[in-house]
């Protein structure tokens, strides 16, 4: 970057010759030595462009407030850029030990390094003012927020902050930056300990699941559930993929829940019937038994009868005894019957319901936000095509996509709009593509597609014309049209290919695309 043009008759001057030719100016045109006129003739020797003071920035949170410190660093000449690039880092890293240690040696380098005589009376150039300003809110807004749990911490990064911005000497800057030093210690060591505490809480975590897991041999609904959570303690914790897992597990577990009781209900019903059939059965053996009584009376009678007419009163007694028995047990076999078709259809029932209790449970294998599959439905299915490609012999291909400025659209124009986005992306996926090609989401925007029995050059051409689709089918958001692209990268499966290794190749190829223009496909060597 060339410097600005030096006034005639100025050669090339530091910052204390400047600030003393400055003062000898003022005494020689007889102009009070006020701050605004010391600043004014200042630049004038520097040869700098008066510029108005920048506008307070927004009050935004304490990640955004540290990301805008690093890419306005970032975008400064010289040493500062270098800063800017190591804070972005570890801004999306999310490594603050790393960030609370790089504004530490930025604090002891840098400024103490532009430190001038001319800070001494209260001036300072306008880079020095702005990256105090920047490093005063960092420290006060974002540090301090980030340190909330620990009160004594935050109230220290506080006045660092309050301190930053009063400073304007060397000794000054030297103090704070021993104050920020021990800060980054003292945070450190904090981060450590919550970061053992969060990995004992994950392995205890796990066991439990584990554990769990043994427990349920003839529990086959709760299967999805846990493998869903194992799946995601597994991996890096993201916000958005807790919050759909979290948002997943709650639908499974409210429609088992209504399952569950309809099966609870039919079971009840069957105990019912099964104890009126056993009713029924004892009411038979009673009458059997009574009848059985009856006939050995009878039997005396007929040998004691004198005449015809006694036996024909005992014979139309037995008669009568008899049907009436005889109706008994035909009522009973009927309600048996009744009863045993009545089970049946409980049985059926109940066999139903636990089927639909299985189905739910599978619903975690599907991302709840775009109706594709998840990792582990992808895992599933990524098992059965790469043992049906080895087998037959046919090649499987995958493209790993991932959508351009979908952060800048999540920022614009919020969550919602970006959800959506996906949605819509989905859909164009499955309208543009085979049956039997399966879309997984992989990631918060990027997707995941098998192609089983194509061929690299058919699967780069098919993800060009999904894109070229999108750009037919304009995603729209409060009757606004936005235009989605995707990078891509397409990659061949070897014969035997682990999945890791063949996504890992996707994704080297996809971040291609990215580095080379967006919206493009690249294939994966």
């Amino acid at each position: 970057m060339s410097s600005p043009p030096r006034p005639p008759g100025v050669p090339g001057l530091n910052p204390a010759e400047i600030a003393r030719e400055a003062f000898r100016r003022l005494a020689t045109r007889r102009i009070a030595p006020t701050p605004d006129a010391y600043r004014e003739i200042y630049n004038e020797i520097a040869g700098v462009d008066v510029l108005p003071p920048p506008a307070p920035p927004a009050d935004p949170g304490a990640e955004n407030v540290l990301s805008g410190f690093a890419h306005k660093l970032a975008d400064t000449p010289g040493e500062l850029a270098e800063f800017g690039a190591r804070f972005n880092r570890a801004v999306k890293q999310r490594d603050w030990d790393g960030y609370a240690r790089t504004l530490s040696q930025l604090a002891e380098k840098h400024l103490r390094r532009h430190t001038h005589p001319a800070m001494s009376l209260g001036v300072e150039n306008g880079e020095a003012k702005l990256l105090r300003d920047l490093l005063s809110r960092t420290l006060t807004f974002a540090v301090a927020s980030l340190l909330a749990g620990t009160p004594n911490l935050s109230g220290e990064a506080e006045s660092l902050g309050a301190a930053v911005k009063v400073a304007h000497s060397e000794e000054a800057l030297q103090e704070i930056a021993g104050r920020l030093k021990d800060l980054c210690y003292q945070i450190e060591l904090k981060s450590g300990d919550t970061a053992e505490q969060q990995e004992l809480l994950l392995r205890l975590f796990k066991l439990l699941l584990e554990n769990v897991s043994e427990l349920l041999d003839d529990d086959s609904w709760m299967r999805g559930q846990i493998a869903a959570v194992q799946d995601l303690i597994a991996g890096p914790l993201d916000h958005r993929a807790l919050e759909d897992a979290t948002r997943s597990l709650k639908d499974v577990i409210y429609k088992q829940g209504q399952l569950k009781h309809g099966i609870a209900d039919v079971k009840a019903t069957v105990k019912n019937m099964m104890m009126t059939f056993i009713d029924r059965l004892g009411s038979v053996a009673a009458s059997t038994g009574d009848f059985h009584e009856k006939i050995g009376g009878f039997s005396e009678r007929i040998r004691g009868a004198g005449n015809i007419e006694e036996l024909n009163v005992v014979l139309e007694e037995v008669l009568r005894e008899t049907k009436i028995v005889q109706a008994e047990a035909m009522a009973s076999r009927d309600r048996m019957l009744a009863a045993h078709q009545e089970v049946q259809e409980a049985e059926a029932r109940i066999k139903d319901l636990e089927a639909k209790l299985q189905h739910m449970s599978e619903l975690v294998r599907e991302d709840q936000l775009t109706g594709s599959l998840n990792r582990r439905g992808l895992d599933d299915v990524f098992e059965r095509e790469s043992a049906r490609a080895d087998r037959r012999g046919t090649p499987l291909c995958v493209a790993l996509l991932d959508l351009d400025n979908f952060k800048k659209l999540n920022d614009t124009y919020g969550h919602l709009a970006g959800d959506n986005a996906l949605r819509h992306l989905v859909k164009v996926v499955r309208d543009t593509l085979r049956s039997m090609d399966v879309i997984a989401r992989f990631g918060g925007e990027e997707f995941l597609i098998l192609l089983p029995e194509t061929n690299v050059e058919a699967a780069s051409a098919a993800m060009v014309r999904v894109q070229r689709e999108l750009t037919k089918h304009f995603f729209l958001h409060e009757n606004e049209k936005m235009l989605i692209t995707f990078s891509c990268g397409v990659a061949l499966r070897h014969p035997n290919e682990e999945q890791a290794s063949l996504m890992a190749r996707a994704d080297k190829a996809m971040y291609q695309a990215k580095q080379t223009g967006k919206n493009r496909v690249v294939v994966a060597d």
